[in-house]
C-alpha cells in the first residue's frame, strides 16, 4: 500500500467528488493489504457509478474468494454493460472470468 498515492486519490476525490477513477482507485490500493475496506468501496462504486465497467471485473475477483454467487452477479452485469458499450476488449476479460467461476 503506497500512502503517499493513498493521500493522493483521498485528496482527488475531495476535489471531484463524482469522478469514480478516485474511489477505484483507493479501492486498487486496499485490496492486498485492507481487502474489506477496498469491497465496501467497490460496493459503493457499483451503486453510485453503475457505468464505471472497470469496477466489475475487479469486484467480482475479490468478492469470488467469499461470494461467489456475487461474484457472478457482478460479472454477469458487468458482462451486460460491457455489450451495451460495445467494449469487447471488456466482454472478452468478464466473460472469460465468468466462465471460469462457474465451471
Amino acid at each position: 500500500m503506497d500512502n503517499q498515492r493513498i493521500k493522493m486519490l483521498l485528496d482527488g476525490a475531495k476535489e471531484e467528488p463524482n469522478d469514480p477513477f478516485y474511489p477505484y482507485g483507493l479501492a486498487l490500493e486496499y485490496l492486498e493489504t485492507e481487502p474489506g475496506k477496498a469491497a465496501e468501496l467497490l460496493e459503493e462504486l457499483l451503486k453510485i457509478h453503475p457505468d464505471y465497467l472497470p469496477t466489475y471485473y475487479t469486484a467480482a475477483k475479490l468478492f469470488s474468494i467469499s461470494n461467489s454467487e456475487r461474484a457472478i452477479a457482478i460479472l454477469e452485469a458487468g458482462l451486460a454493460l460491457a455489450k451495451a458499450q460495445q467494449n469487447v476488449k471488456a466482454q472478452r476479460e468478464i466473460q472469460s472470468a465468468l466462465d471460469e467461476l462457474m465451471y
